[in-house]
This record gives structure tokens, sequence and C-alpha cells, in this order.
């Protein structure tokens, strides 16, 4: 199972990616692509929940609790990035708030 938090943030060993303050990173692209591959597992993890739903619904499916347990850990990943956007909507309000 793929982990939607895992890519928020995070390098693939564990460790928070940081560089230091002055050297160009790249930072946007960087935070994009953070961005999109935390979309890209919460899709996936969707269609994973779908997959299940239709196997149970057509007799196929191994058992309600791990259709139930996938619709939920998709439904989640969907809450945890509404509320990434919301955070994120809510810096630039702030940051378009500054006057120049």
């Amino acid at each position: 199972m793929s982990n939607p938090i895992q890519g928020l943030g995070h390098t693939g060993t564990g460790t928070v990616s940081s560089a230091p303050s002055g050297a160009p990173t790249g930072g946007k692209t960087e935070f994009m692509d953070t961005l999109r591959s935390a979309m890209d597992q919460i899709g996936s993890l969707q269609s994973e929940a779908d997959d299940k739903v239709a196997q149970l619904l057509s007799g196929n499916g191994q058992d309600v609790h791990s259709a139930m347990i996938a619709v939920e850990k998709a439904n989640l990943s969907f809450q945890m990035m509404v509320q990434v956007r919301n955070k994120i909507v809510q810096a630039y309000q702030q940051i378009s708030a500054i006057p120049f």
C-alpha cells in the first residue's frame, strides 16, 4: 500500500529535504512535484477502492471489510489533501494581503 503522507516534504530516505538558504534549488518545481506525487497517490488509492467495491458488487470480492478499509483510506487521504489545499490557499491570501 502506498502512503500518501510519505511523499509530503520527505525524501525517499525518510529525511526531510532542505537546502541552505540562498542556494538556488528550484523549490517551485520540487514543491509542485511533491504535490503532484501526493495527488497521484490519492488517485491510486481511490481507484483501488473503486476496484474493490466493484469486485465486491460483482461477487468476486474477498470480503466487505477489505473494501471498506480501502474506501476509508481513500477518504482520509482525500480529506488530508483538502486540508493541505486549504492551508496553501490561506497562506497565499496572507501573503497577498501584505502591502508592498
